[in-house]
């Protein structure tokens, strides 16, 4: 892909620094985040004029770390260096005061080595554009923000989310936007929190990230018409359904992602239209997993498509199973010895990635008990469930970057589906990552690497894409914006912004 995955970056440096965890433990985690943003990496950050490592959080201007002494790391009592063993204590309350804030300043000294970057720039004379200058203050102040909340300093947070309300803007440039949304999950994340001394936060007395259901589906229809990348799922997994079930007469589907609330059922009329196509007369099957409010819309998304699998010509059939992925049970799903099935997971797994791991692994079981031919899984390709805030923080601002940016460059700067999309889909996304903790964040996005070692710790081997040229092909059919790109990573699809990673697709067989 040309852009270096985090964890050579991490190898690179080899620096390693010790964070408390959200449960108040101690762990080892490398921390370099500099090094793991390289400036090609970044949307609003691509430009050397944007000096986003945090070179303005020098020894001069950051005099709130001054007290910060430099040897804390060094201290016996954390760790001894002979053993490389790590001393954890049954007691938080037994740790300084100050630790985790020592921790913090050594996570920021990572930032430093960008000062000299900046400096040149400087000189050269090409941060004279005001704009640029606003930005690099507004991703001083954000970090700067995130990092007063990590180490629980409500009172200077709170100053510096009031200087951030004049600055992130809803229809402000791409960052100031996506400025806004990272700072509502700030003050949704300070909101919760629990005095200095407590860990962890407060179970919030609602769901401080939920929007009505209208509002939510209203904004998914909008990012599928304007954005690519859930449309890039489905033509890929629908082309892989057509590929393996080549003259295959009776094909069922499960399908564990139509809880995303698309209204008309895209990804199956399409699938529909293609076997129609075809000499072979097929009978589809559709198992759709849903829950709540979502089975009665599955129910009208079922009639719509006999409908049209009957006018096409197509044998259909279509049950919903009304349960979570989580409670989810092999018996749930019927299946025939006369039919070729395949799994459909688009968006759909990490959201039951937890810290036990046991939802997921069960979710796996039960799929890879079913023997399908083929699992067809997307996700968004990036480390955004990182046991430390920070770590969260800076990754998800980087990719969420990313995302505004070709926002950006599809539509107007005062379009209110843009307004939507962006506060509506990926804005609750963004809350999520950033205010909530345990069970109450769902969107544990990771990488593809990681997803390819839990689906063959889970008994999946890979089934390698060969879809590059086609799906290439794809996106330069008229109306698809250009900045996107598709890359292959060891049998994946990976679809990006300017070669950012966005979302990835993996093939897997039982």
């Amino acid at each position: 892909m040309g852009v270096k995955r985090k964890s050579e970056v991490f190898h690179d440096l080899g620096t390693t620094c010790f964070l408390e965890e959200d449960d108040g433990q101690t762990l080892g985690q490398d921390l370099s985040i500099s090094s793991s943003y390289p400036r090609h990496n970044l949307s609003v950050f691509d430009d050397p004029n944007y000096a986003w490592q945090l070179g303005g959080l020098s020894n001069k201007t950051m005099k709130r770390w001054k007290s910060m002494p430099e040897s804390s790391l060094h201290n016996n009592r954390l760790f001894d260096r002979g053993n490389e063993t790590i001393h954890r204590s049954n007691s938080t309350n037994s740790f300084p005061k100050l630790r985790f804030r020592d921790h913090i300043w050594t996570y920021t000294q990572r930032y430093l080595a960008a000062e000299a970057i900046e400096d040149a720039v400087s000189v050269n004379g090409t941060l004279e554009d005001e704009g640029n200058r606003d930005e690099m203050h507004l991703v001083r102040l954000l970090v700067s923000c995130a990092e007063a909340v990590a180490c629980r300093d409500k009172t200077h947070a709170s100053k510096l989310l009031a200087e951030l309300r004049g600055d992130a803007l809803v229809f402000g440039s791409s960052f100031q936007r996506v400025a806004s949304c990272f700072m509502q999950g700030l003050i949704d994340r300070l909101t919760m929190m629990q005095p200095l001394g407590v860990v962890g936060l407060v179970a919030p007395t609602k769901n401080m990230n939920t929007i009505a259901l209208d509002k939510r589906e209203e904004a998914l229809r909008l990012v599928y018409e304007t954005c690519l990348h859930i449309k890039f799922g489905h033509f890929i997994a629908n082309s892989t359904i057509l590929e393996v079930f080549e003259g295959e007469k009776y094909v069922h589907v499960v399908d564990l992602a139509m809880n995303l609330g698309l209204q008309q059922g895209h990804q199956w009329r399409g699938l529909i239209k293609s076997l129609s196509q075809t000499h072979t007369p097929r009978h589809l099957r559709i198992t759709a997993i849903a829950v709540g409010p979502y089975v009665n819309q599955f129910v009208t998304i079922g009639n719509e498509l006999k409908v049209y699998a009957l006018e096409k010509g197509v044998d259909f059939e279509f049950s919903i199973v009304e349960s979570s992925l989580e409670t989810l049970k092999p018996e749930d799903i019927k299946t025939y010895k006369n039919e070729v099935l395949a799994v459909n997971s688009i968006l759909q797994l990490h959201c039951v990635v937890k810290e036990s791991r046991g939802a997921l692994n069960s979710v796996l079981q039960i799929i890879h008990g079913l023997s399908p031919k083929v699992l067809i899984l997307m996700e968004q390709d990036s480390n955004h469930n990182g046991p430390f805030f920070l770590g969260r923080f800076m990754e998800s601002l980087h990719y969420y970057s990313a995302i505004f940016d070709s926002l950006d460059a599809m539509l107007p700067k005062y379009d209110t589906k843009r307004a939507k999309i962006e506060q509506f889909y990926f804005g609750e996304e963004i809350k999520n990552i950033v205010s909530c903790e345990g069970p109450n964040r769902v969107e544990r996005h990771e990488r593809v690497d990681q997803w390819r070692r839990r689906m063959s710790r889970a008994g999946f081997q890979g089934a390698p894409i060969k879809m590059t040229n086609q799906t290439k092909q794809w996106l330069e059919k008229p109306g698809v914006c250009e900045g996107y790109t598709i890359a292959e990573e060891k049998g994946c699809l990976v679809l990006g912004w300017k070669s950012k990673p966005i979302v990835a697709v993996s093939c897997w067989k039982s």
